[in-house]
């Protein structure tokens, strides 16, 4: 595989597992100095990624816990010279589906708090690194459940529609400092995270809608993941790309 990033030090949120894993597995096999920041220990994965020859290392903290985030963010300066050049922002929870008068205050308010706020705070926390780039990168998994306006999901429809929201003012706050910020969306990935929502029928339900009748795995988003981590994208920010075989297309 090429190596687009060697030299470059990446922070996956969410990395042990799921669209994370294989987010971080990716940046790795492209060279990349990888850290996986997520609330669980991440020791499959880092010793998947050093079996490959890659090189991976790990924070815990919770993507909405401020303290926790500039803690890990000082272990991770101090361990690459106080810089780092992507940050994907991909920590995050789903939903069953349930209608929108049913919700409770609360509910809305959590995926807000760790969907939206997490990578918000994420962000805030390793700027003062990324700043430090020649290039830097953030790349913000969203979802195309924005477009779909599935009935059922409104909070966490709300909760990615703010993350693009995000994504497009960031472009524009963080270009003058040669930093892209661009947002990935995803179709149906089989993960664990999905699966504890979606039967078998479900995930080919959405496939047969697909132009590319194909199911997505965590390695199709991680290569474009790759791509907008790459100096091929240097010239790329504000963007939302849809990752899910055609499936809002039709």
């Amino acid at each position: 595989m090429q190596q687009r990033l060697s030299g470059r030090v990446a922070v996956v949120t969410g990395g042990a597992s799921g669209m994370g894993e294989g987010i971080a597995r990716r940046l790795a096999a492209e060279g990349a100095q990888v850290e996986i920041l997520d609330r669980q220990p991440a020791d499959t994965v880092l010793a998947a990624i050093r079996a490959a020859g890659g090189q991976a290392d790990s924070v815990l903290a919770d993507t909405t816990d401020e303290a926790a985030l500039a803690a890990a963010a000082a272990a991770v300066g101090e361990r690459h010279q106080g810089r780092i050049d992507i940050l994907v922002n991909n920590a995050g929870i789903l939903s069953e589906r349930k209608p929108w008068h049913e919700l409770a205050r609360a509910e809305v308010e959590r995926f807000l708090q760790v969907n939206f706020m997490g990578y918000f705070l994420t962000t805030q926390a390793f700027y003062p690194l990324l700043r430090q780039s020649r290039a830097g990168r953030v790349i913000n998994v969203a979802s195309r459940t924005y477009f779909l306006a599935n009935p059922g999901q409104l909070a966490y429809v709300a909760s990615k529609g703010a993350v693009m929201g995000m994504t497009r003012v960031l472009a524009k706050e963080m270009g003058p400092e040669n930093i892209t910020v661009n947002a990935v969306a995803p179709g149906m990935i089989a993960t664990p995270g999905t699966r504890e929502y979606s039967d078998e029928a479900a995930f080919d339900r959405v496939m047969q809608n697909q132009a590319i009748r194909k199911r997505g795995e965590p390695r199709h988003l991680a290569g474009l993941v790759a791509y907008l981590a790459s100096d091929d994208a240097e010239l790329v920010t504000g963007q939302m790309w849809l990752c899910d075989g055609g499936g809002y297309l039709l």
